[in-house]
């Protein structure tokens, strides 16, 4: 059964920090791009960032370039996201998401499985 568990959501003031994380189980994880995905309220999935297999590769959106940092370790089957300075408009529901693919990574009709996602808050 596979199953994506992710964690570390929460509220934080505008600046501050979180650090998500991302469990697989249930498939060969190293086979697997991962990514997070987002969605705000009202609006449509959005793509953050992916990593290769083994993590040599990292894609990010231009919304959290030089912010964000999406890292795996796949003794663990983990993918991790942080998140640095925090902003109002990343307040979204965050997903993992894994995709045999190596093209479309931005594209979440790549992805095979999804999280139930963990929500991130921003307020001051």
């Amino acid at each position: 059964q596979v199953q994506l568990e992710e964690s570390g959501g929460g509220l934080v003031q505008p600046g501050g920090s979180l650090r998500l994380s991302c469990a697989a189980s249930g498939f060969t994880f190293s086979n697997y791009y991962m990514a997070w995905f987002r969605q705000a309220p009202g609006k449509d999935r959005e793509f953050v960032a992916a990593i290769s297999k083994r993590g040599s590769l990292t894609y990010y959106s231009d919304s959290v370039k030089g912010r964000f940092t999406i890292a795996r370790d796949n003794s663990e089957t983990t993918v991790y996201l942080q998140m640095n300075n925090l902003m109002p408009n990343d307040v979204a529901v965050y997903y993992c998401a894994a995709s045999s693919l190596s093209d479309g990574l931005r594209d979440s009709n790549k992805y095979t499985y999804w999280g139930q996602g963990t929500q991130v808050a921003v307020s001051s």
